[in-house]
């Protein structure tokens, strides 16, 4: 049926034309899309100025700069095949490793420490691959919000914001995990946010590409570092309200809303939980040699490791502990009779009370209601009797978790607790190390507090007794489940216990949208090569005021309209463009990414703000464009560029280093631009 004017009548109700926009569609001008042609073009030259930008005086400062030390090692483990432990998943460390073996890096230099200097060792293939990554992020970006905003200027702005921004420079340049993570949470927004454009062509053939590159990038973010979740959150809400959508879409079919969820759930869950434990195959697949990780996992996992003491040997399957230390060795014997060697072989059982003699001083294992040295609230361990002689407080509860009482135990794969008969209280490892009197050992503690911590679970390494057949340890081999569930453990706890090394510079959330403090990447003093991690603060603290502003709209127009505050068609459809068009999921996105921080009690640094400041310059880039160029007319496409470069060419020797005088000097070229006493440089 015609429309008004000559146009296509589409579904729903008829509307005059001139007289009411289809919601979230854009003014004719000057927001209106540009020809493909000229969007080509600026996606060319936004691309082109991001590679520039990042790959400038790549080689530059030539040594180990910040955590290059770690990542790069890491990278070199892989190449080696040699076991190590990390904090995060592995996908960033394997690509960085991938990286330095197909650019003939060979895997020798030790990153010991910052400031290193590779000398003939190849670094450029590490360091250009996490500089390619972070290159993408002003593409993503500004194709992300030209699909948001159907604006050609608010997707320059964006891009511009990105490319000149000192912080997104630095951090693409160096051997690290952030620009390899950025790059997939960018890729699963790009990939939502096109999905989300194809909503009238479902089941097409670029709407299932999207959907499965969503679900892609989802596994490359979780795999790089578990604060991907946060962007698999975000997309989980988006899926959550489509589905939704169409639930409420009475012309839909249940049939047809089945086949819309189990796309999302073959797409969006199979599909990167596939992906993800395929990554961990191939890591622990690549990773077969022992190395400096052993230590961190269970005596089966080690015993798979080529190197490992534990690999291709055999002992009894029962009872008795043996470590590689010979500090280590104990005997173990019934708490109230003496085992001589013609006595039948009696099996450990759960819930059997035992004696335990150290092998090297004929002490027996002992306890009693004296504070610890370091940990005061627990009790002190030591060694007590002569010749295995002692008295009650030597008596230990051998507890096997999850067993009943007369199962047996089983070498290397019990999990044990010792439990003092006298006091009650838990064997236990407090974590801390003692001074030199104890050489530096961590030290040992019985707490009557805790009764079950990671800390206090044991296990028996090995064990030497003649009368027992040998078995081979292959028999006790975990499945990969056992080991992708152990790892993830070993992970998290590791991850939560991070804490700050010396003289180490750390933040909290509340300094990252101020820009607050910056990072050393290299050099402290004027004769070093210097680089600091610092945002532009012209990009930082717009995009801190768009925040607050864009918020305070939000809110304003939510408590309004719940008011009941006639609003005219025309205003409605400002709101929508300007609060709920796709600035919603931009805004969420910055609050999944930052606001976590605020409940986690592990170490934090700067960086971390790098995935939500994404997020807010997107929101900038969109937000400035409708709310100012469309209402004022004052700036021009790339107008907003101008007041970037102009931050970007006061503050770039951050970026690509700097000799000389520090900021307090007045002949240093960086002279009264320390405009925050917070600031380092």
């Amino acid at each position: 049926m015609p429309a008004a004017g000559g146009g296509r009548a589409g579904p729903g109700p008829l509307r005059q034309r001139g007289t009411r926009r289809l919601q979230g569609t854009p003014p004719a001008s000057p927001l209106s899309p540009r020809p493909p042609a000229g969007r080509r073009a600026a996606l060319g030259l936004v691309t082109l100025l991001s590679f520039a930008s990042r790959f400038h005086r790549l080689p530059e400062p030539p040594h180990v700069c910040w955590d290059e030390t770690h990542f790069g090692k890491m990278g070199s483990y892989y190449i080696n095949r040699t076991f190590f432990f990390d904090v995060h998943p592995p996908l960033g460390k394997m690509l960085i490793g991938l990286a330095g073996y197909l650019s003939g890096y060979d895997g020798t230099f030790p990153f010991q420490k910052p400031g290193d200097r590779y000398e003939q060792h190849n670094y450029m293939g590490m360091r250009g691959f996490c500089a390619f990554l972070g290159s993408c992020l002003v593409p993503f970006a500004y194709l992300t919000v030209l699909e948001l905003s159907k604006s050609l200027p608010a997707a320059l702005l964006t891009a511009f914001i990105l490319i000149f921004d000192t912080g997104c420079i630095t951090l693409s340049q160096y051997i690290l995990l952030d620009p390899i993570l950025m790059f997939f949470l960018m890729g699963a927004v790009l990939s939502m946010v096109k999905c989300n454009s194809c909503a009238d062509r479902p089941f097409s053939a670029s709407w299932w590409l999207w959907l499965s590159l969503t679900g892609v990038n989802l596994a490359g973010a979780m795999g790089v570092k578990f604060v991907g979740l946060f962007v698999v959150l975000l997309v989980g809400l988006n899926t959550i309200n489509d589905l939704w959508d169409l639930l409420g879409n009475l012309n839909l079919s249940l049939v047809t809303f089945g086949k819309h969820f189990l796309a999302r759930v073959l797409c969006l869950i199979l599909l990167p939980l596939t992906l993800y434990m395929a990554m961990f195959a191939v890591h622990f697949a690549v990773l077969n040699k022992s190395g400096p990780g052993d230590g961190f996992f269970s005596s089966a996992f080690q015993s798979q490791l080529i190197g490992n003491n534990l690999h291709n040997v055999s002992i009894p399957e029962r009872e008795s502990y043996l470590h590689k230390d010979l500090n280590n060795l104990w005997i173990i014997k019934k708490h109230d009779s003496d085992a001589d060697s013609s006595s039948p072989v009696e099996f450990v059982r759960h819930g059997d009370i035992i004696r335990l003699e150290h092998k090297e001083t004929s002490r027996n294992l002992h306890s009693h209601q004296h504070e610890a040295p370091l940990t005061r609230k627990h009790f002190q361990v030591t060694g007590y009797g002569i010749n295995g002689t002692g008295d009650s407080n030597d008596f230990w509860r051998i507890e096997v978790v999850g067993r009943r009482a007369g199962r047996l135990i089983k070498v290397l794969r019990s999990k044990i607790r010792l439990t003092h008969v006298a006091t009650g209280c838990i064997l236990g490892s407090s974590g801390k190390t003692l001074p030199k009197w104890g050489w530096e050992q961590v030290e040992v503690t019985c707490t009557p507090y805790v009764k079950e911590t990671p800390n206090s679970l044991w296990n028996f390494e090995d064990h030497i007794n003649p009368k027992l057949p040998n078995i081979s340890l292959d028999v006790l081999k975990p499945s990969f489940v056992e080991i992708l569930l152990e790892s993830h453990m070993v992970m998290i706890r590791g991850n939560s216990g991070l804490k700050p090394k010396d003289n180490e510079v750390t933040s909290k959330p509340w300094h990252w949208p101020i820009n607050y403090q910056g990072l050393r990447f290299s050099g402290v003093n004027e004769t070093d090569y210097r680089v600091y991690l610092l945002g532009n603060p012209v990009v930082w603290w717009l995009n801190l005021f768009t925040i607050g502003l864009y918020l305070l709209i939000a809110i304003s127009t939510a408590v309004a309209l719940k008011r009941g505050v006639q609003l005219t068609s025309e205003h409605k459809g400002e709101l929508s463009r300007v609060v709920l068009c796709g600035g919603g999921q931009v805004a969420l996105g910055w609050l999944l990414h930052y606001l976590p921080f605020f409940m986690m009690g592990r170490v934090l640094y700067f960086h971390h703000y790098f995935p939500a400041m994404l997020f807010s310059s997107m929101l900038t880039g969109k937000y400035w464009i409708n709310l100012c160029c469309q209402t004022v007319s004052l700036l021009p496409p790339s107008g907003g560029s101008h007041v970037w470069w102009l931050g970007f060419y006061l503050f770039h020797p951050l970026s690509y280093g700097m000799i000389g005088p520090m900021a307090s000097d007045p002949s240093s070229p960086m002279a009264g631009l320390r405009w925050m006493d917070s600031w380092e440089f």
